[in-house]
């Protein structure tokens, strides 16, 4: 992996993102840039979030509609999350039970390095009352 330059664009969209609540698309993210008075573009947007992504320093996931989201990620490392649908409330999870089932699966179908991603979507108990 090449190294990224920090330009402008890509500290404005880790510090925006950094301040968003959950996680959010790029077209969120570039509205909230652009009503902010930033000249930035979208595709600069969606770059700068691959990388941010790629580098650990964001997570991404694709939602249940099929959109990918983005959020300023708290862990280091494999983790999961537990997501509002409704404001995007996001609580990171390690689920050591999810981690040894992916082995069994895996293990038990001929395959090794499983992969997997695990995202719960949920309704959070403050937009549930």
């Amino acid at each position: 992996m090449q190294p990224r330059r920090n330009t402008w664009q890509r500290e404005a969209v880790r510090a925006a993102l950094a301040e968003a609540r959950g996680f959010v698309s790029a077209q969120q993210l570039h509205q909230g840039l652009r009503d902010g008075g930033s000249t930035i573009g979208l595709a600069t947007v969606y770059r700068a979030l691959a990388g941010l992504a790629e580098t650990g320093e964001a997570d991404s996931l694709q939602s249940p509609e099929g959109e990918n989201l983005f959020r300023s990620c708290a862990t280091q490392g494999h983790h999961h999350h537990l997501i509002c649908r409704s404001c995007g409330a996001t609580v990171e999870l390690s689920a050591t039970v999810v981690e040894e089932w992916t082995k069994r699966v895996g293990a038990e179908h001929g395959f090794t390095e499983i992969e997997h991603v695990v995202d719960l979507f949920g309704l959070c108990e403050r937009c549930r009352s």
